[in-house]
């Protein structure tokens, strides 16, 4: 039975060159905390990936706390946007804008937030855009941090961050922005400057890295202005605003991983390729404006995502229900809903993630499993 896998964006495997950077530092045991040769040399291992992650965030020059290693993606936008609401007494019951197709990681801290008396905006992506109008009438003198991802994780939709952040510098410079790119960072051109981004969010295991480490992009202006505030308490690793002993390995891999970017043309043209072959009854959702490549979200004719989920399975299909975070609510994805779906589409919709090596045999036999799949499907759903 064939192995294809198309849930990259839920995780992805450990590359080889990043097993091979792992590997050479396995008896790098130190504590890079420690004044020691072994704990210099640990130090010295996160200094270089720290640089690694500067670069590929076009970061000409940086300083130590401009990248800030954390365990995921979720820790850093808990501390991004936790550590930015209560930085300063006068943010309390101010403003912050999102939209309302965040990763969970974001939403639920919008969540406690609102319960904390902070008025929360939450704006549609209908289709996959946000429009900039929309964020423009949300602001208002109370508005002192706004939240909007990158690169949406179930439909791809690219959210336009620069023009967002740029109209949202235009009303207020003091204004701070977040932006959750884990699903852009290692695979997009990502520039702080360019996208007006004070604070970027980024894991490791998107993009072939471990599970278990992730960082954040904070910019000079943030530390300047003492506008962030620890999330986790401690020893004072990286540089005070994320105390406990740094993940050397996890570090290291990420630091291997950013220098390998996949081929978007490449991706491109296997997307296509995929959308040609899968039957006429299974329906795209492609966003209206930009999007990336490697996420295709399908609608299946009547047959619920988890159904076909499981049948793919047994062909040694691996696929997504949706973001792999919140797929076991039993509800309706609420991306999908906002999108513009109706609560039995999005209840029928599968997300295909997948990168630059899925080969033609791979896509006819995929397009095969999906026929079979609607065919028997169908059939058991008349009985």
């Amino acid at each position: 039975m064939n192995t294809v896998y198309l849930d990259n964006s839920a995780t992805t495997p450990l590359s080889e060159e990043v097993k091979g950077a792992i590997m050479s530092v396995m008896d790098c045991f130190g504590n890079p905390s420690s004044l020691h040769t072994l704990g210099v040399n640990a130090e010295a291992q996160i200094r270089r990936a720290r640089q690694n992650v500067a670069k590929a965030l076009a970061l000409v020059t940086s300083k130590e706390h401009n990248i800030i290693f954390t365990s995921c993606g979720s820790e850093s936008n808990n501390t991004a946007i936790f550590g930015t609401a209560y930085s300063k007494q006068c943010y309390r019951q101010g403003r912050i804008i999102t939209s309302a197709t965040e990763h969970p990681s974001v939403l639920e801290c919008m969540k406690k937030l609102e319960k904390d008396g902070f008025d929360v905006v939450r704006l549609s992506a209908k289709g996959g855009v946000i429009s900039p109008d929309e964020l423009k009438n949300a602001l208002n003198e109370k508005t002192f941090l706004v939240s909007i991802m990158t690169v949406n994780n179930e439909t791809g939709a690219i959210y336009g961050i620069e023009n967002l952040f740029s109209a949202v510098k235009s009303y207020n410079p003091d204004i701070i922005t977040h932006t959750d790119a884990v699903q852009a960072f290692g695979k997009l051109k990502l520039n702080p400057k360019k996208m007006k981004a004070d604070l970027i969010s980024f894991s490791g295991h998107k993009i072939h890295a471990p599970k278990g480490v992730g960082g954040l992009y904070i910019s000079d202006e943030m530390i300047k202005k003492k506008k962030i505030i620890p999330f986790l308490y401690g020893g004072g690793q990286e540089s005070g605003i994320r105390s406990g002993t740094e993940n050397t390995l996890g570090i290291v891999g990420l630091g291997e991983a950013v220098l390998h970017t996949p081929n978007l043309d490449k991706i491109g043209e296997i997307r296509q390729k995929l959308i040609n072959a899968l039957p006429e009854s299974v329906k795209i959702n492609t966003p209206c404006a930009d999007y990336y490549p490697g996420i295709l979200s399908v609608t299946l004719p009547s047959i619920k995502s988890e159904t076909m989920l499981h049948f793919l399975s047994s062909k040694g299909i691996f696929v997504s229900s949706g973001s792999a975070c919140s797929s076991n609510t039993g509800h309706a994805s609420y991306v999908l809903s906002d999108f513009g779906l109706s609560d039995f589409d999005a209840d029928c919709t599968l997300r295909l993630s997948f990168e630059d090596n899925l080969s033609d045999g791979d896509i006819e036999y995929v397009a095969d499993a999906f026929k079979e799949g609607i065919e028997r499907l169908v059939k058991i759903r008349r009985r």
